[in-house]
């Protein structure tokens, strides 16, 4: 078994619940040590969609991702490296993770895990995806064409080279429709994967990064518990949940409350690709320590406000009764982007196709994502999850 102590990085938990898995953490990394739980932004071409990373800080952000498969691709991992890694290329100063370039093996053949949970995949493969075998997975480069083949051992390779705190194990991503054989031989084939990812990492080891191990298994209970077991007894710092988390959400949250019984218990944990408001009280409840998913800006881009207190979560911009709201989206807020323009302004820019709509929308998304992060952590100190829930979705 691969030998790795991770002297640079600590997960303490700092306080526990009474009548949930929810949990208060401290996450140590060498680019700062942030609380959990919290919200990991999506920057996936080593850029946040619309903001800089000074509006990310104005905005409270704490922790920020980006992508081995985009970078690989376009600038190429060379160039990061060359350019100092991901934090001084990007000029951001707090902690990273990037993952592995397998949810890519994913979405290339299937779509989104949203798409998964919502039904709307049907299991067609797209044409970028061209074969996944024991050595990795081949693929089209999207920008030129060129036959491309991704390994663990190159995966870690490139991570290394981005510089990112926090990285992912090389790993596959099935899809809810395909059958359970595939879905095993998947799984088996991704902790291999997992094994030489971690064997990889250890040949560079500098003190600089730390590794999650992924679980697999899909939507069967007995696989899931296998792959728990499989990453609780490897040589990883933290778990992260992935593959496809069912076909509704209740299946969702009955694979994420196993796995939660299942895996290394004070190890962090990390669910991939979620961030809807409503899952995340659902699964800071099950004992999950961080999120990722691009919602947050994909929504200023179609012109929706992420807000608290109000049905759905969320309002939309573009429709024609903001056109003369003299209201800011929220005066309380201590951020320019949520107290300072009105809707109406905001209405206007969306319909005159303005970038500052989306800039604006943008960094309250992201500022209302923050402020929730910070509610449910004042929330499990005190004993008041339900109560917090209650404000923030309109129950």
């Amino acid at each position: 078994m691969t030998d790795l102590k991770y002297p640079n990085f600590a997960f303490d938990i700092t306080h526990n619940a009474p009548n949930s898995k929810a949990r208060l953490g401290n996450l140590k990394t060498p680019h700062g040590t942030i609380q959990t739980p919290n919200f990991i932004f999506c920057g996936t071409k080593a850029a946040i969609k619309n903001l800089n990373p000074d509006q990310m800080v104005e905005a409270k952000t704490d922790i920020i991702l980006s992508n081995t498969y985009h970078l690989m691709i376009q600038p190429g991992a060379d160039i990061v490296e060359k350019m100092g890694g991901l934090h001084k290329f990007m000029g951001w100063d707090g902690p990273m993770l990037t993952d592995s370039g397998g949810f890519q093996i994913f979405s290339m053949g299937h779509g989104s895990v949203a798409d998964e949970i919502k039904g709307r995949n049907k299991g067609e493969r797209g044409q970028s995806l061209l074969k996944i075998t024991e050595e990795g997975a081949k693929f089209r480069n999207y920008r030129d064409g060129s036959s491309m083949m991704l390994t663990p051992e190159l995966s870690m390779d490139i991570q290394r080279k981005l510089g990112a705190d926090l990285i992912m194990q090389f790993d596959e991503c099935t899809a809810f429709h395909v059958d359970r054989k595939y879905t095993e031989s998947s799984m088996h084939r991704s902790h291999r994967w997992g094994d030489r990812s971690l064997e990889q990492f250890a040949k560079n080891d500098n003190g600089a990064q730390a590794v999650y191990g992924i679980v697999q298994g899909g939507v069967y209970d007995d696989l899931r518990k296998e792959s728990c077991a499989w990453t609780k007894n490897g040589n990883f710092f933290g778990t992260a949940i992935g593959g496809s988390l069912g076909g509704s959400k209740q299946q969702f949250y009955e694979i994420v409350e196993l796995c939660s019984k299942e895996i290394h218990q004070t190890r962090p944990v990390h669910l991939l690709g979620i961030g809807a408001i409503d899952d995340i009280f659902q699964c800071v409840r099950l004992g999950i320590d961080t999120f990722d998913c691009v919602s947050p800006t994909r929504a200023a881009r179609h012109g929706w406000a992420v807000m608290k207190g109000v049905p759905g979560n969320r309002i939309n911009l573009k429709n024609a009764k903001y056109k003369d709201d003299e209201t800011p989206l929220a005066a309380d807020y201590d951020i320019k982007a949520s107290n300072f323009y009105s809707k109406a302004y905001i209405h206007h820019l969306i319909k005159a196709q303005e970038m500052l709509s989306m800039q604006i929308l943008s960094q309250h998304n992201v500022y209302v994502m923050n402020l929730l992060m910070r509610d449910i952590r004042k929330a499990i100190a005190e004993d008041t999850l339900d109560a917090c829930e209650k404000e923030w979705r309109c129950l």
